[in-house]
């Protein structure tokens, strides 16, 4: 059953298991009977992640996981959906041939046999699924793709699946399919859940094509309408904008508190990733703390006010400008409430510390919520579109409002007298793949911030030191680690050997070891990080918080 028990930083715990069976057992009575606390239970290939709210949870949770035996996996009226699949994939013909199979035997394996949907991952809508009667492991393909085109069937290790959108993989392209496998007009948004038995149909492209056409009902376009437009309920007038926006910036998204609780959906929590500067916003204009907020990269964002409305800005430090209709300018200071009058244009400046400004309003950013959040996530689509020049936006109605607050300093972290940021993190779960040595070094030497970064992650690469000497890790395990989940503010090492901190938006499964997970309240630190930053990351005791003695730290 439970063959192993892991730290994934100071909220999760890595559940490893004998056998996939074993895994769904668990994971079903974990659902039907949530731990104290717990927040997920991502199921995969032989492990459970579980996330908690607070740290005595987690330790409680030890002992009760740990006492786990007997159970097995009930299928109770087990659902059967068929997926029709032609056979057209692009790694079709180069993957037979690996095999040493002909097309048409391949084909007929896929498709003659049952599926069990196994768990949730990557993607919303994206279930693994694994063979009833023969397997046939599959290899990945040697370079992942950038971008796997939507509905596409595919396979890799014992598992077959289908992209729900377009996202990276690189899983073995075998076939295309019309179904729809997430739609959040369903009552159960993922097409293949957990439990329920799939068939492969094969149909020629017309067939295909013909299903296609004569759909009973396209997917709505959740993401098309700006969050003013979607909040309007049937049958009432919409109300009159109080913010437009003229220029966007980089990016300008809407973020509240996240999604937390659907990872076993393939859905992460998002949210805004500078929880710290949200919570000041709304704090600052007398919101409730989980109220929506706007959350701008770079700054460069103009914004013109249809209505009297209450803001404050926090985060990034930058300048904001107010113009008024005759010309005239004004500064308004950070992380203070100030008024914006009708006509009046506000001009959020590029940041000179930091790189993500969060704007308050008061009532908070009216919206449709999906899954019970108004966020933008990046990675999975959920959620409204970026705002773009024209979009209009509405305070949401709330009866909640405190008075606002007085101004309050910034809540961007110093650096050190190098000009360094310190993060502090926890080894684990899969420090055990690094020597000794290699363990150290993560701690020993700087990063620094990479261009690449976003709000799925924070790619890190050695930083050139005067007592180190910088370089990547090296692992000294080089197999392939199955899919399993992955906690906000893990460290994972891809064969680079330099760390992707993941954030808000990352995929809640993955499979390249981590070898340790950021401190929750660290991680607004690390929202801010702009590239070319330096940091260093110091290991802690996971219940004190005291940092590891240098040789202890491995």
């Amino acid at each position: 059953m439970i063959t192993g028990i892991r730290s994934a930083g100071r909220l999760g715990l890595l559940l490893e298991l004998d056998t996939l069976d074993d895994v769904l057992a668990v994971h079903q009575h974990l659902k039907a009977h949530p731990l104290q606390g717990q927040v997920d239970a991502v199921a995969a290939a032989r492990t459970i992640m579980l996330t908690f709210t607070h740290r005595a949870e987690v330790r409680a949770a030890e002992q009760q996981t740990a006492q786990l035996s007997g159970l097995t996996f009930s299928t109770g009226d087990r659902e059967l959906k068929q997926i029709p699949v032609v056979y057209d994939g692009e790694d079709l013909d180069e993957l037979t041939q690996t095999l040493g199979m002909s097309t048409e035997a391949f084909i007929h394996w896929h498709s003659s046999q049952q599926w069990l949907g196994a768990f949730g991952g990557f993607a919303p809508g994206f279930t693994y699924c694994t063979p009833a009667e023969s397997t046939q492991p599959i290899p990945r393909r040697a370079s992942p793709r950038t971008a796997v085109p939507e509905r596409s069937v595919a396979v890799a290790g014992d598992f077959s699946a289908v992209y729900p959108r377009v996202s990276p993989g690189g899983w073995q392209l075998i076939g295309r399919t019309s179904a729809d496998m997430w739609d959040l007009n369903r009552e159960q948004p993922a097409l293949v859940s957990p439990g329920d038995t799939v068939v492969y149909v094969p149909v020629s492209a017309e067939e295909l094509t013909l299903s296609n056409d004569t759909e009973s009902q396209p997917a709505a376009e959740h993401d098309a309408a700006t969050p003013a437009e979607r909040d309007t309920p049937s049958g009432r007038a919409q109300r009159p904008p109080l913010l437009t926006v003229e220029d966007p910036g980089m990016q300008l998204l809407v973020q509240d508190d996240g999604r937390p609780g659907y990872s076993d959906l393939g859905v992460s929590r998002a949210g805004a990733a500078d929880e710290a500067a949200t919570r000041q916003a709304n704090r600052l204009v007398g919101n409730p703390e989980d109220a929506a907020v706007l959350e701008s990269l770079m700054g460069a964002v103009r914004l013109t006010a249809g209505c009297t409305a209450v803001l404050a800005a926090t985060g990034a430090e930058t300048t904001l400008t107010i113009t008024a209709e005759d010309g005239t300018t004004r500064q308004v200071p950070m992380c203070a409430p100030f008024a914006l009058s009708a006509g009046e244009h506000l001009q959020i400046g590029a940041p000179t510390r930091g790189l993500r400004v969060v704007l308050g309003l008061r009532g908070g950013v009216a919206g449709h919520p999906e899954l019970g959040s108004l966020s933008s996530d990046t990675m999975s689509g959920l959620g409204p579109a970026p705002l773009q020049a024209s979009d209009t936006l509405s305070a949401a109605e709330t009866t909640s409002h405190t008075a606002v607050g007085m101004p309050e300093p910034t809540t961007l972290a110093g650096t050190g007298e190098d000009g360094s940021f310190t993060l502090r993190f926890t080894y684990g779960p899969r420090e055990d793949w690094f020597a000794e040595a290699e363990q150290h070094r993560l701690a020993a030497q700087p990063w620094q911030v990479t261009p690449q970064s976003n709000r799925v992650g924070v790619r890190l690469e050695p930083a050139a030191s005067q007592d180190t000497e910088a370089r990547s890790l090296q692992r000294h395990r080089t197999d392939e680690l199955p899919s399993e989940g992955v906690a906000r503010g893990s460290l994972q090492m891809p064969p680079s050997g330099n760390p992707v901190l993941f954030l808000n938006d990352h995929p809640v499964t993955g499979g390249y070891p981590v070898i340790g997970v950021l401190l929750p309240q660290d991680l607004p630190v690390a929202a801010q990080l702009s590239p070319g930053d330096t940091i260093h990351l110091l290991p802690v005791d996971p219940d004190s918080l005291t940092p590891l003695p240098s040789e202890t730290q491995s």
